[in-house]
């Protein structure tokens, strides 16, 4: 299994369990045992303890992971920008990413979500993993939160995780550096896209 195959994989597990996600579970499920991929291991332990539970009570865990507090979303410039002007910014440069890669996601949904940036690095997974990478910061706070609130997802984050280049931050402390100075950049050869979209 490819990165690009892990990102498409953790994109659909991270949507919102709605009436088909016991089928979106198998297919996703079935794929990963034709791999040996390191980070096919957290996914499958997420799709074994997803399947044990009713799609009512997945949808009720859903929204109490992600929805309840700004700790744990999936709107990754949250995490580097909050609720501030700056932000507005990010967002902005995450469209015109997409866009100049030819890609146009659902405009209902805000181009910082990470089930959209991971089915994004599926599809185009250059320009994708860069722009994961430039917001390593915010995949390592929400894999730590979802760690602290015991929840299954934190499997998929670990998996996200595993597919970025460098070492990851060790710990919280290091991933709020991060969030605050942002990775190392590279500009050779990265045009249009930047290691991480202006702010």
């Amino acid at each position: 299994m490819s990165a690009p195959a892990v990102h498409q994989a953790a994109s659909l597990l991270l949507y919102y369990p709605d009436q088909d996600w016991p089928g979106r579970l198998d297919a996703v499920a079935a794929q990963l045992r034709a791999t040996r991929h390191p980070a096919a291991g957290p996914l499958l332990r997420f799709c074994s303890e997803a399947a044990r539970v009713p799609v009512l009570e997945a949808a009720a865990h859903y929204t109490d992971v992600f929805d309840r507090t700004h700790r744990r979303t999936l709107h990754l410039t949250y995490y580097t920008d909050g609720d501030t002007r700056r932000r507005g910014g990010a967002l902005v440069a995450l469209r015109e990413v997409y866009r100049a890669a030819g890609w146009e996601p659902d405009p209902a949904e805000l181009p910082d979500h990470l089930p959209l940036m991971l089915e994004f690095a599926a599809r185009c997974p250059r320009a994708g993993t860069r722009l994961l990478r430039g917001h390593r910061a915010g995949v390592e706070l929400l894999r730590l939160a979802l760690e602290d609130h015991g929840t299954r997802y934190a499997h998929v984050l670990d998996a996200v995780s595993a597919t970025l280049p460098g070492p990851r931050p060790a710990d919280r402390a290091a991933a709020r550096r991060l969030a605050r100075t942002g990775p190392p950049t590279e500009h050779v050869g990265l045009e249009p896209f930047a290691a991480r979209p202006p702010s």
